[in-house]
């Protein structure tokens, strides 16, 4: 007694394809089978009824996409598959270790901001404008700026972007956001996504392993990874999507090397209160030789601090009071080196205050808000934080069946605030290779399909990285041979408008 399968393939027929119809086939009885029913054997409506069975288990198991990680990079790949008209009927599944609920219910509060906020460029922005994500972000809570002020914090030496040398129609710089905020965005779009099947998220939920597929009868899985969850269940995908971080569990299944450096510093970050709003959309920072300190703004006279210090420094100033760490800021953005290593060395609140109040009192009060921030006066109880910087890059992002995104396939340092506007880049660029893939019926797992993501992206990011990377190390030293070379090409760039509408239009993804 035999059934008979169709062998399947492993291409894509047709932008709107499904594993299921395309793997499971319901099986094709020979004459044989009704005379040995009748004779008393095994009936072949019993057979048909295990064959199927047996496949609609592997059935459910398979996805056109998985993508391990439900930050925003993974949200918004997501998002933008199935905002997409050639990939909205593409079977996604969403790995997440950590719980999304209280993301996804997320509302702003009013007297709260999260610390863990993003610098959004205006091509990020249009990116999840595109996909109808950007009408679910609350506008209340994005600080959109059109200035830039950065100077030395040895030499003095400034330079100024403002919406002239953007040249965009309304002059924004960037968008200030908490992350949470765009993650509720995200996770309420999919929600409202009429696209059928939906994107199934499992959050709170951890890959255990990652292996490769197994051969079932005439179904050739074999090449796709198999991963194993926590909830004990294994699912399959056709292309595995790496936004899983930068210890990512996707990247080292590819075998796929990730190589750079520490950086010896760590990022602290904070929620501000400020002495008022001023309404000046304005983002500062100060290149120091333990590191640069940027103040961002916020909506209603909040700011968000990044302050890239020594680890020493960045627990001293974590474990000091709140009016003692609000004094330090406004000192690092207005003393000079020895008076602030001088304040950083104390610890007695009272003594900080004073010391700072004498030596602030000879600056020229016309200086405050234009030369340097307005004073911060709260630290947002239980805000400040740290972890260690790094730069990474891996050599390819890649593999078969493999894409990797975001801090999967780069990490930089956050003074360019390009970390998450990377990822973004990133995500456009896979979308488009995809939706591609899927008009032409070719297999979106196949790594000739996936080069031409990665030759778009890897040079673009290649580059960032290293700019940012000299721009870290040339700043990070009071040695003045040095401090003398990058004074003069500061006051230089800063003389040249169309030097600088360049480095601005590259900023800001155009």
């Amino acid at each position: 007694m035999r059934f008979c399968t169709r062998r399947a393939t492993l291409r894509v027929h047709g932008a709107g394809a499904r594993l299921y119809r395309k793997y499971l086939v319901r099986p094709r009885f020979s004459s044989t089978l009704a005379s040995e029913s009748v004779r008393g054997g095994q009936s072949g409506t019993q057979k048909s009824a295990t064959a199927s069975s047996t496949y609609s288990k592997i059935a459910s198991s398979l996805y056109d996409v998985v993508i391990v990680g439900g930050g925003i990079s993974g949200l918004s790949l997501a998002a933008g598959l199935k905002s997409s008209q050639y990939t909205s009927n593409l079977k996604i599944a969403l790995v997440e270790g950590m719980p999304l609920a209280s993301a996804k219910s997320w509302s702003p509060d009013p007297d709260r901001y999260s610390n863990r906020v993003s610098s959004i460029t205006p091509a990020s922005q249009r990116y999840l404008s595109q996909i109808g994500v950007w009408d679910h972000v609350y506008s209340e809570r994005v600080q959109p700026y059109d200035d830039m002020r950065v100077w030395d914090g040895v030499s003095g030496a400034r330079i100024h972007f403002d919406a002239f040398h953007l040249g965009t129609e309304d002059g924004t710089i960037a968008y200030m956001t908490e992350n949470l905020n765009l993650q509720h965005a995200l996770l309420s779009h999919l929600n409202d996504s009429p696209s059928d099947p939906p994107v199934m998220i499992l959050d709170n939920t951890k890959v255990e392993a990652i292996t490769k597929g197994q051969n079932f009868d005439d179904l050739d899985l074999s090449s796709w990874p198999a991963l194993k969850l926590s909830t004990g269940d294994t699912i399959m995908a056709r292309l595995l999507i790496g936004a899983d971080g930068v210890r990512s569990p996707v990247r080292a299944f590819a075998n796929i090397e990730s190589r750079g450096w520490d950086y010896n510093q760590h990022g602290l970050v904070a929620s501000l209160d400020m002495e008022w709003d001023d309404r000046q959309r304005i983002a500062w920072q100060r290149f120091l030789p333990t590191g640069p300190i940027a103040l961002l703004p916020m909506p209603d006279g909040k700011a968000s601090l990044v302050w890239s210090t020594t680890p020493k420094y960045a627990a001293h100033l974590k474990s000091l009071s709140a009016s003692a760490f609000c004094t330090l800021v406004n000192a690092a953005f207005r003393l000079g080196m020895v008076d602030l290593e001088y304040l950083m060395s104390r610890v007695d609140e009272e003594e900080i205050r004073e010391d700072f109040e004498w030596r602030d009192a000879r600056l020229p009060i016309e200086a405050e808000g234009q030369q340097f921030p307005i004073r911060v006066v709260e630290v947002q109880e239980g805000s400040r934080a740290s972890f260690p910087l790094r730069m990474r890059h891996c050599d390819t992002y890649v593999a078969p069946r493999i894409a990797l995104v975001g801090d999967a396939a780069h990490t930089t340092h956050p003074l360019a605030g390009q970390g998450l506007n990377l990822g973004q880049g990133d995500v456009a660029s896979l979308l488009r290779v995809v939706e591609k893939a899927c008009q032409q019926g070719s297999d979106i797992g196949d790594e000739v399909v996936l080069q031409e993501y990665w030759a778009e992206r890897y040079p673009v990011n290649h580059m960032m990285l290293g700019v940012i990377d000299k721009l870290q190390k040339l700043y990070c030293t009071d040695f003045p041979p040095i401090v003398g070379i990058r004074t003069v090409g500061l006051e230089v760039v800063e003389s040249l408008d169309w030097v600088k509408k360049m480095i601005m239009k590259q900023a800001a993804g155009a």
